[in-house]
């Protein structure tokens, strides 16, 4: 039976957990929210967690690296751990997922799969091959080096782990 102290305990219960998520929101909005900055500047980022993607601009321009002999001396075994940060969109088994399949990438023409909904950059630059060069600019950052591509992919900042995961996809048959 419905008495004044069930409805009372009831209406208790219900007023406690609304304050626990309401105490929940504000714990979690001061933790994870970004800072704001002074004088209505941009808000800083609340916290920053170092991936290695971006490499300092003093590295990258002091040291010029000849990407024809890293990649003569590229490990294949390596690339194929590398290739595991492609296989959310591509695949080497000769079907698409949401980018092209990569079986015999390297010396084909680009936006040559049959079946394929390329962008429209990509098609403009149809005609020419994947040529070890070509893929060495596409992976250390696809957007700089074809604008208006779909990929969404950041890019690999490493040459070594770009030399090794072209010499990986040198080795997958078309």
């Amino acid at each position: 039976m419905l008495d004044t102290m069930t409805v009372t305990k009831t209406l208790g219960a219900l007023c406690g957990t609304f304050l626990v998520f309401l105490l929940g929101n504000w714990a979690a909005e001061a933790i994870y929210a970004p800072k704001k900055g002074e004088y209505g500047e941009k808000p800083a980022q609340a916290y920053v967690i170092d991936t290695g993607a971006a490499a300092p601009a003093a590295e990258s321009g002091a040291l010029a690296v000849d990407f024809a002999a890293l990649l003569a001396s590229a490990d294949p075994a390596a690339g194929e751990k590398v290739f595991a940060k492609c296989k959310s969109c591509h695949k080497i088994d000769g079907t698409n997922g949401t980018g092209p399949h990569l079986n015999g990438v390297v010396g084909r023409p680009k936006a040559s799969i049959a079946g394929f909904k390329y962008s429209a950059a990509i098609l403009a630059v149809g005609s020419e091959a994947w040529t070890p060069e070509n893929l060495n600019g596409f992976l250390e950052n696809p957007k700089g080096y074809m604008p208006g591509t779909i990929m969404a992919f950041a890019g690999l900042p490493k040459p070594e782990d770009r030399a090794n995961l072209i010499a990986y996809l040198s080795t997958t048959k078309p």
